[in-house]
């Protein structure tokens, strides 16, 4: 699909993929799994080259040579003026002639939200497996629906592997705008800044929080305006219906009925999803139908699990940053300090800073 800037679900999949670098530490059984991570990441590595190389050569196309030019001016910024990494990572590009880098496998039991988790050595366990040609991504969802799995394949344009890798701007990323571009490398530099284990609310939170008060400061060094919040907001809107389907869904799950009864209520709940999708699409965006691809495809528990993991906790990093007095480096400190509190303690401290706003 072509689009002329971000996608309105790009934020909910540019990071969330295993560190494909564990493979490294892993003594998991499956090695083909395993080793079709290790020669993807390897093709990777191999297609890197340095932007300024790229930029240089005048057989690159002036569309290319801006768009790496504005990336270079913003990984620059990242890291003077956001006290992000300074290194090797989104100063070095790979064309990888296909749409996406590699495309995630979601999973889920059929009456269940609960996701089918996959561990790795460094970035723990997460909810998905990624791959990087799209037909084993397919076949690997094809095994799991015959064990009577839900299961939902999303493409991934980005990814972050923490560090362990100088990542390169992807021609996967080109497709956005100059501003999302910048914006992704100020959310995968986060996650690079600090990283917890088995807890990707805090993550993709904190990296959500860096990316988009980053992408204010950015603004504001080059004289430009706020952005325009409708498109946020509506992004914001649709996806509270999401999450207000998937509680109801969790409720059904949870309760009394058998398994027939609950089978029919969740085709229910998809269809009542839809049917206020275009009431509000159509009283309040003006018909914008640029949610209906995703909405009138196929449904299914897993198909909802992505939403909610970049937003939950941005207000409590907001409050944090406020209390640093704007000051990054006592941000980070303090992001620090609340990543190293025990599980509970962690949420509970985040859900006070919630509070007081």
């Amino acid at each position: 699909m072509k689009r002329s800037g971000p996608g309105p679900l790009d934020r909910v999949f540019s990071a969330l993929v295993p560190v494909l670098g564990a493979f490294l530490l892993s003594g998991c059984s499956n090695l083909g799994y395993y080793g079709q991570l290790a020669e993807g990441q390897w093709q990777l590595l191999r297609a890197r080259q340095p932007v300024e190389k790229v930029i240089a050569d005048p057989h690159s196309s002036a569309k290319l040579r801006a768009r790496l030019q504005h990336a270079e001016q913003a990984r620059v910024f990242a890291s003077q003026h956001l006290e992000l990494p300074d290194n090797r990572s989104y100063r070095v590009y790979a064309d990888l002639g296909r749409p996406y880098v590699v495309w995630n496998v979601f999973a889920t039991p059929e009456l269940s939200l609960q996701p089918v988790t996959h561990c790795f050595p460094i970035a723990g366990c997460v909810a998905y497996r990624g791959y990087y040609r799209q037909g084993a991504a397919r076949g690997a969802a094809a095994l799991m629906r015959q064990d009577g799995l839900d299961v939902y394949v999303g493409g991934v344009e980005a990814y972050s592997t923490l560090g362990w890798f100088d990542d390169p701007i992807l021609s996967s990323m080109l497709g956005w705008g100059d501003e999302r571009l910048a914006t992704l490398i100020f959310h995968e530099l986060a996650h690079q800044r600090f990283y917890v284990q088995d807890d990707t609310e805090f993550n993709e939170s904190f990296a959500t929080f860096v990316e988009q008060e980053g992408t204010r400061q950015w603004r504001a060094a080059r004289g430009l305006a706020a952005n325009d919040e409708s498109q946020s907001a509506q992004r914001d809107q649709f996806v509270r219906l999401v999450l207000a389907s998937r509680e109801r869904l969790q409720a059904i799950y949870a309760g009394p009925l058998d398994d027939g009864h609950k089978r029919a209520a969740k085709q229910a709940e998809f269809e009542r999803l839809r049917r206020e999708y275009r009431q509000v699409r159509d009283s309040q965006w003006a018909g914008d139908k640029r949610y209906d691809a995703w909405m009138y495809g196929p449904m299914s528990n897993a198909k909802l699990l992505p939403f909610g993991l970049y937003d939950q906790w941005v207000p409590a990093f907001a409050a944090v940053f406020r209390e640093a007095g704007g000051d990054w480096q006592r941000f980070y400190a303090r992001v620090e300090t609340l990543g190293r509190l025990p599980v509970e303690k962690r949420k509970a401290a985040l859900a006070r800073l919630v509070e007081s706003q």
